[in-house]
């Protein structure tokens, strides 16, 4: 990817904008079919599905500044790539395992590498900005 500025956030904002989409488009489909303008209209899939939406709206702004300024300051590599796809994946198992509306593998598993990524990226930001990473 010669010439591209931050190649590993650019592909992963264009993946969680991707995701973020499908989600979108999954709860307008049940709004549609179903009616129901404003809110959940009491159903629990319709209501998950809005959860699994905002979580990604909530952590993915955080991840991606993280990336773009470690990539900014030290560069792409392959640490920083697998972070950033361990959080793609992250956010597609969480809102599959949204949709099953019990306790499952992809649902925790999703959000425990979704903390498990941000936590890292904050370790490595705060140790870049001190000048020990």
């Amino acid at each position: 990817m010669t010439g591209v500025t931050l190649p590993i956030t650019l592909l992963t904002a264009a993946a969680l904008g991707a995701i973020n989409l499908w989600l979108a488009l999954r709860i307008v489909r049940m709004r549609l079919r179903d009616a129901v303008l404003i809110g959940d209209g009491g159903d629990d899939l319709l209501a998950g599905r809005m959860r699994a939406h905002a979580n990604l709206v909530e952590y993915a702004p955080f991840v991606l500044v993280l990336l773009a300024l470690i990539e900014v300051a030290r560069g792409s590599g392959a640490v920083l790539a697998v972070t950033a796809l361990t959080f793609v994946i992250a956010r597609i198992a969480h809102p599959i395992g949204m949709d099953l509306r019990r306790s499952n593998l992809p649902r925790a598993g999703g959000a425990v590498l979704t903390w498990l990524v941000l936590a890292f990226l904050i370790v490595w930001a705060a140790l870049v900005a001190v000048g020990v990473a």
